[in-house]
């Protein structure tokens, strides 16, 4: 699941997972995040920090809150640099900090790795 308020994101990410045959879930909020979660989505999640409504540090929190990290890799896909001291309340949640811009190889590179572990 890609988890970004950026259209062209959402956009590109699905195309460059779909053609390498991921089956791909796009959301554009913590919001629907945590919804597709409830309805049982299970698998990688790439989500953005910096969103309106729910940043993905709430999204985060909404997740620890209501147990639905299980079975579940969730890497943090953002422009954000740093990621300050708030990640150290979700760093056993979280499996990698990723930022933008990214390059689309390594990115699936790390993908991949996630179901090889």
């Amino acid at each position: 699941m890609i988890v970004d308020d950026d259209p062209y994101i959402l956009i590109a990410l699905r195309e460059i997972f779909e053609e390498r045959g991921y089956e791909v879930y796009t959301v554009n909020s913590g919001i629907d995040c945590i919804k597709e979660l409830k309805h049982g989505f299970k698998g990688v999640i790439l989500l953005d920090i910096m969103m309106p409504l729910m940043d993905g540090w709430q999204t985060l929190e909404e997740i620890k809150q209501n147990n639905l990290q299980n079975d579940n890799i969730i890497s943090i896909l953002t422009a954000k640099e740093y990621p300050g001291e708030i990640i150290n309340d979700y760093r056993d949640m979280i499996t990698d900090y990723i930022t933008k811009p990214f390059d689309n190889n390594e990115l699936i590179t790390t993908v991949n790795s996630y179901y090889k572990n």
